[in-house]
């Protein structure tokens, strides 16, 4: 960047950028099932019990252990319990949707620096992984 006039465009736009997501409906309704979900302490401690036996089971299958069929009904059993739980599956939806505005934004912002412009659609569905490829 050449001056700080330029730096405090960049830096306006991306904090109005900031405001239009915090402002928006949906993405308040997303923030409020994050918020429901961290303060429902029983939700957390379900949830938090299986990501643990998942940990569990998956680092003993990498090292080479066995797992039995009893451990994987029980957890697959905990699983199905914990998703029912509404707090759990709309913090769960929620958590994907925002994951998805951020690649959103993120791939525009990336893909800005790379080619000097604004993207369009079109920039993001090529196709082809370069030129020499034979794929396009």
């Amino acid at each position: 960047m050449q001056s700080s006039i330029e730096e405090s465009a960049i830096q306006k736009k991306t904090l109005e950028l900031c405001e239009s997501i915090v402002s928006h409906p949906d993405f308040q309704k997303l923030r409020g099932h994050v918020e429901s979900f961290l303060q429902n302490s029983e939700a957390r401690d379900q949830y938090n019990a299986l990501v643990e036996q998942s940990q569990m089971l998956e680092h003993r299958q990498q090292t080479g252990g066995i797992i039995t069929q009893e451990e994987v009904k029980s957890f697959e059993a905990q699983r199905e319990s914990v998703l029912k739980d509404p707090a759990v599956s709309s913090f769960l939806t929620a958590q994907q949707e925002i994951q998805t505005i951020q690649q959103f934004i993120g791939s525009y912002v990336t893909k800005t620096f790379e080619l000097g412009r604004t993207p369009s659609e079109d920039d993001f569905s090529g196709g082809s992984c370069g030129s020499g490829c034979g794929c396009h």
